[in-house]
């Protein structure tokens, strides 16, 4: 049982009184104190490379085509839309975050707030969430390696992406395995050597898209398509913006996490939020709305071709590959740190919560949150994995945002956070209603599936965890 006893540093305390201000977990054999066992390893860079690296991936390489298919032009807006609710959680969850710096996020926060049923619900949804878009990223990735191999000369056809993308869903999970700070020192740099590129072919992009420079192109009608359309394009694209709650995953690894996570999560949002908007509108300047949907999941490889040549297309098959592999990277990260937030409150088994002695990583919740990833990558069903994803995450969002205004309305003992949402009550109510709201705008298929994870996950509380109780939640 070497493995289950924390690194130095990592201050193990499981049985006996908590100290004063934490929330304890009561079961029938032993009380557990919710002591972080993962050493603070990450800062504000760290932060903010997994929240952009997260989200920058799938909304500029993976969605414009399937986007401006949808809604034309008006794409634009529906990443706007997607921004101003991702805003809206984000500060919420800054608030809980900083009162409550642990590892697991969402689940954390409304466990704490709304009680064990509610928290076990979303946690448990919260780790097939994070599974979904995990597997939504490493397809994306697929794509993009594909793409990659034929700039170079060596066209390998379609039939590769899927076993490239499970190939580097393992390496991902052993990665995580060995060490955090690892896993961030590649986040780092490769969201640094993604923001330099991206800058560049959008500023290039957006002069041309202005007239400044080269052809002007023949308009096109911003909502070719109607409203409509916008609102179900942002229900599919909203996967591109689940990185700021990914850093909340990680509160328990956070240094400083009173000034670095709301920082994190705010920043990462807007950054994001407006290379998305600039995204759309130069891919549709440079292209017609139909012949980027023609072109797929990597439309923006022509985009690139068309601005810059050879070397546009070689920049922008690089930045996907990048980009992809930064959003899979930091999700499996995000994933295992669900399963061991839940674990350790024994809302799944013990032995989930694990951590490697040798690494200091939580190599059991890393082992069930790979093995998932790789049986739904086999799919390749890319818009069916994002939009799960998005429906499990506006759940845990919305619920974030009533947990707010629970924990607000009680003020237990326990509850001091650093940062306090501005507008209150408005902002948490507003986000919880635009969260909830956006799920009736997905397709049938995916609403069925969330709510089938959801009823399983309710199912499970029930069978085996129905005695827990968390002691200071409400």
């Amino acid at each position: 049982m070497a493995d289950e006893t924390p690194p130095a540093g990592g201050g193990t305390n499981i049985e006996g009184e908590a100290p004063r201000g934490e929330p304890t977990i009561e079961t029938d054999e032993a009380t557990i104190t919710d002591d972080a066992e993962l050493e603070r390893t990450l800062g504000l860079s760290g932060g903010l490379a997994i929240g952009i690296g997260t989200m920058i991936g799938a909304g500029i390489f993976v969605f414009p085509g399937l986007a401006a298919g949808r809604a034309g032009p008006a794409a634009a807006g529906s990443f706007a839309i997607g921004a101003i609710i991702a805003l809206l959680v984000a500060l919420p969850a800054s608030e809980l975050a900083t009162a409550m710096p642990k590892s697991g996020g969402g689940y954390y926060f409304i466990s704490r707030g709304l009680g064990a049923f509610a928290g076990a619900v979303v946690g448990l949804s919260l780790w097939f969430g994070l599974v979904f878009a995990t597997a939504f990223y490493l397809v994306g990735f697929g794509f993009y390696a594909v793409d990659t191999l034929a700039e170079i000369g060596l066209a390998v056809g379609e039939g590769l992406v899927i076993p490239l993308a499970l190939l580097f869903g393992a390496g991902f999970t052993v990665l995580n395995v060995t060490g955090t700070e690892n896993a961030a020192k590649l986040q780092n740099g490769i969201v640094a050597l993604l923001l330099s590129i991206l800058v560049v072919f959008l500023l290039y992009g957006s002069l041309d898209a202005i007239g400044l420079i080269g052809e002007p192109g023949a308009p096109e009608t911003f909502a070719p398509f109607g409203p409509m359309p916008v609102l179900t394009t942002a229900a599919l694209v909203f996967t591109s913006y689940l990185g700021f709650a990914q850093v909340a995953t990680v509160a328990g690894e956070m240094q400083d996490p009173g000034r670095n996570l709301p920082l994190a999560m705010v920043g990462s949002v807007l950054v994001v939020g407006v290379l998305y908007v600039l995204t759309i509108f130069v891919a549709t300047s440079a292209f017609g709305s139909a012949r980027l949907a023609e072109l797929g999941e990597t439309a923006m490889v022509e985009v690139g071709r068309y601005f810059l040549g050879t070397a546009g297309a070689l920049a922008i098959v690089f930045g996907g590959l990048l980009a992809t592999m930064s959003s899979a990277n930091a999700s499996v990260l995000s994933t295992s740190r669900a399963i061991y937030a839940v674990s350790k409150d024994a809302l799944l088994p013990r032995w989930a919560s694990r951590i490697n002695l040798r690494y200091g990583t939580p190599h059991v919740a890393l082992g069930m949150a790979g093995g998932p990833v790789l049986v739904l990558v086999a799919t390749g069903r890319v818009e069916i994995l994002a939009e799960v994803a998005s429906f499990l995450h506006l759940v845990m969002y919305g619920l974030i945002c009533v947990a707010l205004i629970a924990l607000r309305r009680d003020e237990p003992e326990w509850y001091d956070p650093e940062f306090r949402v501005p507008g209150y009550p408005l902002v948490p109510a507003l986000g919880a209603l635009a969260s909830f709201a956006l799920i009736g705008f997905m397709q049938p298929a995916s609403q069925v599936i969330g709510l089938a994870i959801m009823l399983l996950a309710a199912g499970w509380y029930l069978y085996y965890a129905r005695d827990v109780t968390l002691k200071g939640a409400l």
